[in-house]
């Protein structure tokens, strides 16, 4: 049973809230406090069990899933676990929710989250909802998964009809749990099951480098203004002057200009940056989705009347084949250099709250 007997179970036996934690290389990934942040509004009620599941090596900290509100924190605890091995970690997961019976499963939509949760679903014969980007309660208390759809022109309102309920939610979709170390610490250590069933093994984990931009902290975008694949490469030497990563919008996906690890919007990344330079980026609402919460934004566009100006802390009205090599050699090697904000270290002028925008002739216009 989740939580304790107090625990409420519905019809079909079923009862309670579980986080599937995500860690690697010893560290337990920032969604999963995410999870326990959105997972603590859906309780039924306040003695709704609210549980982790965590797999991994010994040494990880999993009193910190306690400290952000996780009830009890099952810890699977194995060597095996440091690969990130889908089939043994789904084994092992699949036979804990057989067991404890959990009315609702919520992972992360990370790469191995995206990987892992369809198999376990599979297995246990129940629905997922993948890619949520919020999550409610039906008049009945069941999960309403909602998430992007028909190239994201609406949101759908999924419901579940089997248990338990499966649903992935992406990165940075919510705020995190606050820590409270007053909060107890109840962790259940627990080792893994071992199935001969299990074939697959790896052998060479292949790191994403510059490819995951969901930490950046600055972000260069590229959108349809980008004429060409080998245009990416200014773009990418204004990046790497910033010492941040190449961004894109859907468009330049779908075009196979770039992978869609670097896409950022409601079908690709949300991202939460220090600076976010959109260039040749108009601000479809999809786009502008991911990246609104950027702390500072500067757009380069063509268009004065571009959405993405209306969100933008800085802008540029040019084209940005003009503009990008003028901020290379402001911002790259010898020359200005940017301060810890991203704002170049001679900025100045402009008054807290004021949203200036560069013209194509060039100067401020406030």
């Amino acid at each position: 049973m989740m939580g304790g007997e107090n625990s409420m179970k519905n019809e079909n036996g079923f009862g309670g809230i579980l986080v599937i934690a995500e860690q690697c290389g010893g560290e337990i990934h920032r969604v999963s406090y995410e999870l326990l942040n959105k997972a603590s509004g859906l309780k039924r009620r306040p003695d709704t069990a609210l549980d982790c599941l965590l797999l991994g090596p010994a040494g990880l900290a999993a009193q910190e899933l306690n400290f952000r509100g996780a009830d009890t924190v099952y810890y699977i605890q194995g060597e095996e676990f440091e690969q990130q091995e889908e089939l043994f970690y789904k084994e092992n997961i699949v036979d804990f929710i057989r067991e404890k019976k959990p009315e609702t499963v919520l992972m992360g939509a990370t790469a191995f989250g995206r990987s892992l949760a369809p198999r376990v679903a599979a297995a246990l014969g129940t629905g997922l909802t993948a890619d949520c980007t919020d999550l409610q309660l039906d008049e009945d208390g069941r999960l309403i998964q909602i998430r992007p759809a028909f190239s994201d022109n609406i949101f759908a309102h999924i419901r579940t009809a089997a248990d338990p309920q499966m649903a992935t939610v992406r990165y940075k979709e919510f705020r995190e749990a606050k820590r409270d170390e007053k909060l107890p610490v109840k962790i259940e250590v627990r080792r893994p099951c071992r199935s001969a069933d299990v074939l697959s093994q790896v052998v060479e984990n292949i790191p994403l480098g510059d490819l995951d931009i969901s930490e950046a902290e600055v972000i260069v975008a590229a959108g349809r203004g980008v004429r060409r694949k080998e245009d990416l490469e200014m773009l990418s030497e204004l990046a790497q002057a910033l010492g941040g990563q190449l961004g894109v919008s859907r468009a330049l996906v779908d075009a196979g200009m770039a992978p869609s690890a670097r896409q950022v919007g409601y079908s690709g990344n949300r991202v939460k940056p220090k600076v976010y330079i959109a260039c040749g980026i108009s601000g479809a609402p999809q786009h502008l989705a991911g990246m609104k919460e950027s702390d500072m934004i500067v757009a380069v566009n063509t268009d004065p009347s571009a959405p993405i100006f209306r969100l933008a802390d800085y802008g540029f009205v040019g084209d940005l084949y003009e503009i990008v090599p003028q901020m290379i050699a402001a911002w790259g090697k010898g020359g200005r250099q940017a301060d810890r904000s991203g704002r170049p270290a001679d900025d100045e002028g402009t008054a807290d709250g004021e949203r200036p925008v560069e013209s194509a002739e060039g100067g401020l216009e406030q």
